[in-house]
């Protein structure tokens, strides 16, 4: 019965280190995508560095961008630990996705709803704020929920840097005990977080469908 309680609480320090990177990098890069996806319409030159952001690190793999941030930053002369090297590189690469998830919305609204505010006198800042983003958020709300699910899944991949998450541990103890049940307990973590986030973006789609309605 030891054994067991021991193992658990081994593998659920490995599930907390696991949920800290996906919440930091949720609190962190969906933000940062909103901000990115609208500096699209305001100047020429910044867009162009932002699609150059989405299209590096959307198309390099995650693991890869992880090694790089690992050694490349230290034999560059930069000191980095290795949650931090997670940190920077999910939040850097969801990021990303987010911005070019929530630029799609924008762009599929239609284009006289920014022009008739302004006509209107409303600024920029209040355009996106109240009419453009809420829309856009809502229209790319299920796109937003799959790279979530995806991002704690993702979290797995700091195993290749050596941080001790849930599925480092869970492969630990099982080349150790050889037993097949960590494998199971992982598994229901994963489905327990996805049934979770899944629930959470409908109760935020049916917050936006009353707001609609009463609207």
């Amino acid at each position: 019965m030891e054994y067991i309680f021991d193992t658990i609480s081994y593998l659920i320090s490995g599930a907390g280190v696991s949920l800290r990177i996906f919440f930091i990098t949720l609190l962190f890069s969906l933000p940062a995508g909103i901000l990115l996806s609208m500096i699209y319409r305001f100047n020429s030159f910044l867009n162009k560095v932002v699609s150059a952001y989405t299209w590096l690190f959307r198309g390099t793999p995650l693991m890869l961008q992880l090694f790089f941030f690992m050694y490349g930053l230290p034999a560059m002369g930069i000191p980095v630990d290795r949650m931090m090297v997670a940190y920077i590189a999910f939040i850097i690469n969801y990021a990303a996705y987010f911005t070019e998830v929530i630029r799609a919305g924008i762009e599929s609204l239609p284009k006289d709803q920014y022009e008739s505010a302004q006509m209107m006198g409303a600024s920029d800042v209040k355009i996106y704020r109240h009419i453009i983003m809420p829309q856009a958020i809502r229209i790319q709300l299920p796109v937003i929920t799959n790279e979530i699910i995806t991002l704690i899944k993702d979290t797995a991949l700091v195993t290749v840097i050596a941080i001790s998450d849930i599925m480092r541990n869970v492969k630990e103890v099982v080349s150790r005990d050889f037993t097949i049940s960590p494998f199971v307990l992982a598994a229901i973590f994963y489905l327990m977080m996805s049934y979770l986030i899944i629930k959470v973006a409908r109760l935020i789609e049916k917050k936006y469908d009353y707001i609609e309605n009463t609207a």
